[in-house]
């Protein structure tokens, strides 16, 4: 019986440029490659136990033809690329390095011959100009993203997307056998028409556009990135749990011993307790001799106004309702008033919010304020306070398990102060 249609065309004879038929054409024109008597896959005789076995190929000639013709390492001297380019901008996401690795060990024979062709091609990219180079880079990264699309989106190279869509909304193309699905007189029990669904308001559009405007400003990090954080995080301070490293002298938590406890809050500092000052700002200001000596720092830099003023807005924050008013002014006269005698550097938004909010006081007044001097105090006066010679000879000595002053004590220090400093 003769066909109705041509293969690969529609009912009205015109070609059928489905995705799926695209694909079998590819299929068809890789067979017929395939099948070439020069260029294709080697067919020979096998000989067997009293027999002969003709036109034989094994699947080990397959992949190594594919291997060879089809330039199947292009994903991989993509990807591979991609690492030698720059990592901000062209990091590759997570899918992309878990298929990097199958694919290195898939070509662990040519993988030196891969990382060639990447590095070549890395070099005369970086040769090209700025504009042109990302272009390039976007129309690659566009076609390696409809070819090798991301785990669980659908594959438009190879899946009908109109097809994929009619199977996941089947109730927009399913006709009823028992009429037409808008016919409410004859449907079946088992073909329920699809409610129609109302035009969104006003007002939900609003709340909509708000939602997804919050959604992205949310800062986000990849899973990658924040198990590296975490790892990091850990081995800092690995050594800082009594649990996980002994003590000295014994874990409280075990032997109901007080003495480390009594030691972290001593005045003279171990050498654990002066590393961790180095491990961030609210380290030190954390612990009360390293904010003592940070304070210091700062009064040998004529800039301790600072972390004066950081530590007053702290603790107005602590202290009953009735005092907080009267503080509020006190703050203002001694820091931020015209004229005031411990002047704070401020920029003019912080400023004015300041000002007015010390019309109506309250216990966060200033925060605003605190926030910039404590952020101007971490990138600016923290990390020259690290750096310093006085810290570094204390972390020094507290190794070798000496006490020296961290600095040299002003005519003004209490005898208190100066005995503490003295060296034992």
């Amino acid at each position: 019986m003769a066909q109705g249609n041509n293969y690969g065309q529609s009912s009205n004879g015109v070609a059928d440029e489905s995705p799926n038929m695209l694909v079998y054409r590819k299929m068809e024109d890789v067979i017929a490659r395939m099948q070439d008597e020069k260029n294709g896959i080697p067919i020979r005789t096998v000989k067997s136990f009293l027999s002969k076995i003709p036109s034989v190929f094994s699947g080990s000639d397959i992949v190594q033809w594919l291997t060879k013709n089809l330039s199947i390492e292009d994903p991989a001297v993509y990807l591979c690329k991609r690492t030698m380019q720059n990592k901000a901008r062209l990091e590759l996401a997570d899918y992309e390095a878990e298929s990097l690795a199958r694919l290195q060990r898939a070509f662990a024979r040519k993988w030196e011959f891969i990382f060639m062709q990447a590095e070549a091609q890395a070099k005369v990219d970086k040769k090209r100009d700025k504009i042109e180079r990302k272009i390039l880079d976007s129309q690659e990264r566009a076609f390696w993203d409809v070819h090798r699309p991301v785990p669980g989106c659908v594959n438009t190279t190879e899946v009908d997307i109109k097809k994929s869509s009619r199977m996941r909304n089947p109730h927009k193309t399913r006709k009823s056998v028992y009429g037409l699905q808008n016919d409410i007189r004859s449907h079946s029990p088992t073909h329920m028409p699809v409610p129609e669904t109302k035009p969104p308001t006003e007002d939900e559009l609003q709340q909509e556009i708000k939602h997804w405007q919050m959604q992205l400003d949310r800062h986000r990090l990849k899973m990658s990135k924040v198990a590296e954080s975490l790892l990091a995080y850990t081995e800092q301070y690995l050594e800082y749990d009594p649990f996980l490293v002994p003590p000295d002298p014994s874990n409280p938590w075990i032997s109901d011993d007080t003495t480390f406890w009594e030691l972290e809050a001593s005045k003279e500092p171990g050498q654990q307790r002066v590393k961790r000052w180095g491990f961030g700002m609210d380290e030190a200001l954390k612990d009360p001799v390293g904010r003592e000596q940070f304070l210091k720092f700062l009064e040998s830099e004529f800039s301790s106004e600072n972390l004066r003023f950081w530590l007053a807005v702290e603790d107005l924050k602590k202290r009953p309702i009735r005092e907080v008013p009267a503080r509020v002014q006190e703050i203002w006269q001694e820091f931020l008033a015209p004229g005031a005698p411990s002047a704070i550097n401020l920029d003019s938004k912080s400023y004015d919010k300041t000002t007015q909010n010390v019309k109506d006081p309250g216990r966060y007044t200033f925060e605003d304020a605190q926030e910039h001097i404590y952020k101007l105090m971490k990138s600016d006066s923290y990390p020259r306070f690290i750096r310093s010679s006085a810290y570094q000879e204390l972390l020094q000595a507290k190794k070798k398990g000496r006490n020296i002053p961290i600095f040299p004590c002003h005519k003004n220090c209490t005898p208190t102060l100066r005995a503490s400093t003295n060296l034992l």
